[in-house]
């Protein structure tokens, strides 16, 4: 992966290749891509119920199991209400 160094200490989104999404503070990374999040959460997405999120407090991500990092607005994010958001999970990648 590129450089992760200008993500640290921002908010992020990670999609997983297992389907999940998870959002937190970058911590800080190492060579081989694994982060470290605080505060995160897992957001989990349904047609009927909306947009869960888990709580995960700080959590390690396995740079191998990263699809994609992406910062995110906390304005626009906080702003947004996602329990009105119907959506189907995210699949798992197979190869």
């Amino acid at each position: 992966m590129a450089s992760l160094q200008g993500y640290v200490d921002r908010r992020v989104l990670l999609i997983l290749q297992d389907g999940r999404a998870i959002v937190g503070n970058m911590a800080g990374h190492d060579q081989k891509s694994n982060v470290v999040l605080s505060d995160s959460k897992e957001r989990v997405y349904s047609i009927d119920d909306g947009v869960e999120e888990i709580p995960l407090g700080l959590y390690l991500v396995k740079g191998d199991m990263i699809v994609l990092i992406a910062e995110l607005d906390d304005a626009i994010d906080s702003a947004v209400d996602l329990s009105t958001i119907r959506a189907e999970p995210i699949p798992a990648i197979r190869y």
